[in-house]
């Protein structure tokens, strides 16, 4: 089952329209023995992560975990600090303070992502929660001296960097984020659940982000007050994971961060679990596809042994795909098109959720009346064995996936530095995998009925205008101040450490094979982690869409992982979840993908029921109707939110009505269409495009290429395709001219901008040059417009620009949401960079070093994950590039010259021929989008509901 969500990401430049869907078919296959999933206790045993650590004298904790599969190491920096520790007055402190440790130190004065890129790290951000604040980066060995001199300058030589410049630019950066964030449907949410579930002055009673007024009144004396009370070593845990051990490490680290003076010791500040004493009701509007109903309940944090187990309940109520939420409401009833549950554990407290969006039609009385049952339920008999195991057995999949990279996100370095941060142990999750196993129906009983068994917190949501609120509006005017003179100090340790010889990187070599019927097998062998991952991909797409049925694809993919003619939905949700694989699918413009994530130990089983999905989906009518709804709902969400509204509105300006690619503009679906599709079509659709012919198969797997084959040929060898072909034509594709499409959407502290070109490339071709090129104006933090826009005006959060590479055609696109009231001069801007970087300021010395350097140096951290190594192996045979295309490109990239990108560069966009899209507030926009000269035609974002449907030629 697939939830409906919104995410946010700091740049976002593709025009990319990803099918919200699941898994794919196409005729019975043998189901004689399945094997029985491997025990629960061979996969928790391959989830190790063995450590050795030591203190120095200053107090820093130091965690070294050895991984020599790839030449890098993360650089891990968490510090005791978060939003809990936030007095009254200064919310938003942490997570400010974060923005500012990127902008430089003493030692090294300038962008701390300059550096970095330069010696090619990979993995490299920062965030801020409740619980810490982290820094990390993956960078190859060589450059480890570099890493470990800027994460100790900005722990013990920052503040003579930090000015009132430096602070009043990542304030405003900050405020767009917060701008960003709230922008989206039901962005205004997470605020009300805060202060529903803690009491007011709780040290988690408020967000991260913090408030405006709290991050407009922070003064230069504030700031650095707050850095020198909580950004000690004594207060930091520094991981190491990779190509390193303890013994090699230590000497670097004391030579780097030995010298720093020890800080005040932060203090936990006292954060009771608070159970509220009476429900509490909030309801609300905002401008979102469908009433959403949610309940909340206060919890314990990650070191109670009943924070495993509540988990553990709440997965089994509404996170698993076979949940009992999903079930009842979702697939039974029909009250709600999309489900959750589950438990959110800090390091003090949790809180526990549940929620359903109402089928539109539907009383939200009776949905809340029947979740309420369903939870109830669950309190009085408990969940059941097989659903606890498969809990478990999906958590421990989950997890081994997880930990394949050595940093980033959610790699070993994190579980250690968690573990050491809120629980006084690296290898906590050893503690909660155990708990996890132990685990009895019982006992997940009693810990849901003390937490559960209690008064909550309900939150309503239902479409309608958004109350106006005093955050989303444009900042006051401030009267020009005089030039603050430079207080930075002049550091003293000497120049950055150099960086040596960075090893070539070793793609892992890619042999093909064919299966028994001709199906190509492409594989490449990682041993890493005991793990196989799997795509089978066809030539499809959203293209192979007919003209008059636009979202034909997307609806039979939605309905492919309900059932096939062996199982039910329940059952083959459940068939997964007992093997910890995950069967999904996803889309482009010109292919369709099948995918599945498996331990190896359950391969076998695995790649059968991945073989039934895709060869015999059911199509049961009762199925599609009951998803036709939820896809009509996931629809109008995507159109209640700027993205979405975006990509809509931009293919027919991009591509014209006779491309095949204007259908792009409703690839998850013409809502007309997705209301009268049935069984039959999909059948039809999935027998044309769905099949041998069409298909090919990719594998990264630990497991030797014989026993790969094996399973497929057992699974796909007698696969036949019936029927004919679905063929595609690609049409003409012809930009329009340039003007200004705004789509009105009321109540936007932001506006999102989009701008194109369709270029004259070649979609084959090798654009390297090309593509290098952008990274210096539009493809990274450091590129021009990202420089501009978020670092120089602080009018947005992140921005810049891509090429997308399509079949048949390429097209350049940038992207900038900025704060309302910036839009038109954003736009002027946007043009400026553009301009100036193809006529009189191209490609400049320090920036042509600086990229090369880091494309060739990241190579090994790029392709640290299997997921990546496939990537790469599906684009380079999309591309008709060799398969060792990869361990080549370090030599392209040397070859090129800064000429050559310039030359790139301007035989392909130009700016003054850009389409724009601009998602915003037409009331405030419009006047700023009268003056560009350029033709502006507004829109209401109900128009955008049943886009024309586009008139390419036929697929037959």
């Amino acid at each position: 089952m697939r939830r409906i969500s919104t995410s946010m990401t700091a740049i976002a430049v593709a025009i990319s329209v990803p099918f919200l869907v699941a898994p794919a078919s196409a005729e019975p296959v043998a189901q004689a023995t399945k094997p029985a999933p491997a025990p629960l206790s061979q996969l928790v045993k391959s989830i190790d992560i063995p450590y050795q650590e030591f203190t120095l004298a200053n107090g820093l904790r130091v965690i070294v975990h050895e991984d020599r599969k790839a030449p890098v190491v993360a650089v891990s920096v968490w510090y005791d600090i978060g939003s809990k520790h936030e007095p009254k007055g200064k919310t938003g402190f942490a997570h400010l303070f974060e923005h500012l440790m990127f902008n430089g130190t003493e030692n090294s004065p300038g962008e701390y992502f300059e550096p970095l890129q330069q010696i090619g790290a990979t993995d490299l951000n920062g965030t801020t929660f409740f619980d810490r604040t982290n820094y990390f980066q993956t960078v190859p060995l060589p450059a480890l001296d570099m890493a470990l001199f800027l994460e100790s300058d900005r722990m013990g030589y920052l503040l003579g960097a930090v000015t009132q410049g430096k602070l009043d630019e990542q304030r405003g950066v900050v405020q767009n984020e917060k701008r960003q964030g709230d922008n989206n449907p039901y962005g205004l949410t997470f605020y009300e659940v805060l202060k529903g579930l803690f009491p007011e002055g709780h040290p988690y009673s408020h967000s991260t982000i913090g408030s405006m007024a709290d991050l407009d009144a922070a003064s230069l004396a504030d700031v650095k007050q707050w850095f020198t009370d909580h950004y000690g070593p004594n207060n930091a845990v520094l991981v190491l994971a990779g190509d390193i051990n303890a013994a090699e490490a230590r000497p670097l680290v004391e030579k780097y961060f030995g010298a720093i003076k020890r800080g005040p010791e932060t203090r936990t500040p006292d954060a009771p679990v608070v159970p509220l004493s009476a429900p509490k009701r909030v309801e609300m509007k905002d401008r979102v596809a469908t009433t959403r109903i949610s309940r909340y309940w206060p919890t314990p944090g990650l070191n109670d042994p009943e924070a495993t187990l509540l988990q553990i309940g709440g997965s089994a109520l509404g996170g698993l795909a076979s949940s009992r939420l999903d079930n009842a409401l979702v697939r039974e009833d029909k009250l709600a098109v999309s489900v959750s549950a589950g438990e959110s554990p800090f390091a003090q407290v949790g809180f526990f959720s549940v929620s359903a969006d109402v089928r539109p039609g539907v009383d939200p009385a009776l949905v809340e009346k029947r979740m309420d049952e369903v939870v109830a339920k669950l309190l009085a008999e408990g969940p059941t064995a097989d659903e606890v195991a498969r809990v478990t057995t999906s958590t421990v999949s989950g997890r081994l996936s997880g930990l394949e990279a050595v940093g980033g996100f959610g790699g070993k370095a994190v579980a250690l530095a968690e573990g050491a941060l809120y629980s006084d142990n690296p290898g906590y999750y050893k503690v909660q995998l155990e708990r996890m196993a132990a685990a009895t129906p019982a006992t997940v009983k009693a810990a849901m009925n003390k937490w559960i068994g209690k008064p909550a917190l309900t939150i309503v949501t239902t479409p309608g205008e958004r109350p106006a609120y005093a955050e989303a509006q444009a900042p006051a005017a401030k009267p020009a101040a005089a030039p603050a003179k430079d207080e930075a100090v002049k550091g003293t340790r000497g120049p950055l450490p150099q960086v040596g010889d960075v090893s070539a990187l070793e793609f892992p070599k890619v042999e093909r094979a064919k299966l028994n019927n001709g199906i190509e097998l492409v594989y490449a062998q990682r041993t890493a982690l005991p793990i196989t991952q799997v795509v089978m991909q066809f030539d499809a797409g959203a293209v192979a869409d007919p003209d008059d049925k636009l979202g034909t694809q997307a609806m039979m993919l939605a309905v492919m992982d309900e059932g096939t003619k062996s199982l039910n939905s329940v059952q083959l949700a459940e068939a997964q979840e007992r093997l910890g694989a995950r069967i999904s699918t996803n889309g482009s413009s010109d292919r369709t993908a099948v995918t599945l994530y498996t331990p190896s130990a359950n391969m076998a089983g695995s790649v059968a029921l991945f073989a039934d999905v895709v060869r015999n989906p059911a199509f049961a009518p009762a199925e599609v109707d009951r998803v036709r709804a939820q896809q009509l709902a996931r629809i109008k969400q995507e159109l209640s939110s700027p993205q979405g509204l975006g990509q809509r509105a931009m293919p027919k300006l991009l591509y014209g009505d006779k491309s095949a690619y204007a259908k792009l503009a409703a690839a998850t679906g013409d809502p007309a269409v997705i209301a009268s599709l049935q069984s039959a079509d999909l059948a039809a659709f999935h027998q044309a495009w769905l099949r041998p012919e069409k298909a090919k198969i990719f594998v990264v797997s630990d497991r030797p290429l014989a026993e790969v084959k094996a399973e497929m040929d057992r699974a796909f060898a007698d696969w036949k395709a019936a029927g004919t072909a679905g063929t595609k034509v690609a049409g003409t594709n012809e930009q329009a001219s340039p003007r200004i499409l705004l789509i009105d959407r009321p109540q936007s502290p932001q506006s999102l901008i989009l701008g194109a070109q369709l270029t004259k490339l070649d979609p084959k071709s090798d654009l390297l040059p090309y593509q290098t090129a952008n990274e210096v104006l539009g493809g990274s933090f450091l590129s021009r417009i990202n420089m501009d826009l978020r670092e120089e005006k602080s009018w947005s959060y992140g921005a810049g620009g891509r090429f997308n590479q399509l079949d048949n055609a390429v097209t350049y696109v940038v992207s900038a949401p900025v704060q309302a009231d910036k839009t038109g001069p954003a736009i002027e801007s946007l043009k400026r960079e553009v301009t100036e970087f193809l006529t009189t300021n191209g490609v400049q010395k320090d920036e042509f070093e600086r990229t090369i350097n880091g494309q060739t140096r990241e190579l090994a951290g790029n392709f640290e994950r299997a997921s990546s190594v496939l990537s790469a192996m599906i684009q380079n045979d999309e591309l008709g590039r060799p398969d060792n295309y990869y361990t080549t490109i370090a030599q392209k990239y040397r070859a090129l010259t800064a000429q050559q990108l310039d030359a790139a560069a301007r035989s392909t966009f130009d700016p003054a021929k850009f389409v724009w899209v601009v998602v915003g507030d037409a009331k405030v926009v419009k006047p700023q989008l009268d003056s560009l000269g350029l033709p502006v035609e507004v829109k209401p974002m109900a128009e955008l509901t049943a886009l024309p449907q586009g008139k390419a030629a036929a697929t037959k």
